[in-house]
């Protein structure tokens, strides 16, 4: 872009719309700091989801035993699809009646926050930016993310409530005795001699906390890695478009614009979808995990 009037760098704009609005009002300096809430993406996420469980609570009201709409045909299709994968990963079918539904709403809750990727990436920080101006406080600080599984604290938020899950199902299954004997035994077993089996104690339970963590990090990193990747590359054909109309080379820029932008997000309707699968596909594979003994 020109670097006139209040024109702004290529890596200032990126920068710029990398920055959360937060409960601080300044950007913020370290990776983690648990004094900053990114109200942007609570926000966006809260509303995301009540607007999911509206949609799923209204598809189940309006359910009928006849001839289905196209609406109620798609979650029938939806909550089969996640049935089928809930009952091939957790055998225990009480367990499957909280699982299962919560599966489906993860998964669609999950669709939804990754479909905001899809809007233009100005439209609602532009929006933010004009009132932000004239309720009197400078433009330059309207600071918008509008796609919340692009914050890693909203990813490994929902991560560490899979973990949660997970440690109350080991304890409800197994009983306390029963997991607290796991932790010590598996992966590796134990021994009759008792040096050895406090080594191997002190092994496994390294083990299994190492596991705990590693899954936990892993399952929320994926999700966050895949949503700030696609996030970049919409601004940077966005910049293709700005250099259309900053330069006497626009017309080239502009159809650049429009082929990348039209093929990124093609192709990102099957990103976004693919990892609020693999989100929900993973939770339900370690809450199955919780279930089996070792």
């Amino acid at each position: 872009m020109a670097a006139e009037g209040n024109a702004i760098t290529p890596g200032e704009y990126i920068r710029h719309h990398l920055v959360h609005l937060n409960n601080s009002g300044e950007k913020q300096q370290s990776i983690v700091d648990f004094s900053i809430i990114n109200l942007d993406s609570v926000v966006f996420s809260v509303v995301l989801g009540a607007l999911v469980c509206f949609l799923l609570w209204r598809a189940a009201r309006k359910a009928s035993a006849g001839t289905p709409g196209r609406f109620q045909a798609a979650v029938e299709i939806l909550v089969e699809m996640v049935d089928g994968q809930a009952k091939s990963v957790i055998h225990n079918a009480e367990s499957r009646k909280l699982v299962a539904p919560l599966a489906l709403t993860v998964f669609v809750w999950i669709f939804m926050m990754n479909f905001m990727d899809m809007l233009p990436v100005d439209l609602i920080p532009r929006l933010w930016s004009e009132y932000y101006s004239a309720t009197g406080h400078d433009p330059h600080h309207a600071y918008l993310r509008v796609v919340p599984t692009a914050d890693l604290s909203t990813t490994l938020g929902l991560s560490i409530s899979v973990l949660l899950l997970c440690l109350f199902y080991n304890i409800k299954i197994k009983g306390i005795g029963g997991w607290s004997h796991e932790l010590v035994t598996a992966p590796f077993g134990t021994s009759k001699n008792p040096i050895a089996a406090l080594l191997l104690g002190v092994v496994n339970f390294s083990m299994q906390m190492i596991e705990f963590v590693a899954k936990t990090v892993s399952h929320g990193m994926r999700l966050f890695g895949n949503m700030f990747a696609g996030e970049l590359v919409f601004m940077l054909i966005a910049l293709l478009g700005g250099f259309a109309a900053f330069s006497l080379s626009g017309g080239l820029f502009f159809i650049g614009h429009v082929i990348a932008g039209t093929v990124w997000t093609i192709f990102h309707i099957l990103i976004i979808t693919l990892q609020a699968f693999i989100f929900m596909m993973l939770a339900l594979i370690y809450l199955g995990q919780a279930h089996d003994a070792h």
